[in-house]
């Protein structure tokens, strides 16, 4: 079973930083890319950003030069690092991690439970 627990969600006033930890535990091989999505009530949710195991890096147009992910793969640990917040990034934010079974390789994508993000005006 591997779990991912989101940490570092809340409230914050407009132009200011958040910045969100994700732990995942279980049993894995091995952790290929990580990510983090966000979810409005209502609509689909989203990719924000995402890294792979050799840090290579994506993100939406909408948090490009505002948001910064990293990864430290000794921890299993994904940050998301987000300044200058608008309310318009106010979601539910949610962890992703693709890992490889121990046995068998097979790439499992796994997601954490949610943090909230509320950005007031």
């Amino acid at each position: 079973q591997v779990q991912l627990v989101e940490s570092g969600g809340g409230l914050v006033q407009a132009g200011g930083s958040l910045e969100l930890a994700c732990l995942v535990s279980g049993n894995m091989f091995s952790i290929d890319t990580m990510a983090w999505y966000r979810q409005v009530a209502g609509k689909e949710r989203e990719s924000v950003a995402d890294i792979t195991s050799g840090g290579s890096t994506n993100y939406a147009d909408s948090v490009k030069g505002r948001f910064t992910i990293s990864r430290d793969n000794a921890k299993n640990t994904v940050h998301l690092q987000m300044n200058s917040l608008t309310p318009e990034d106010t979601a539910v934010y949610y962890c992703v991690a693709d890992y490889r079974r121990p046995t068998s390789g097979i790439e499992i994508r796994s997601w954490g439970q949610g943090t909230q993000v509320t950005v007031s005006p």
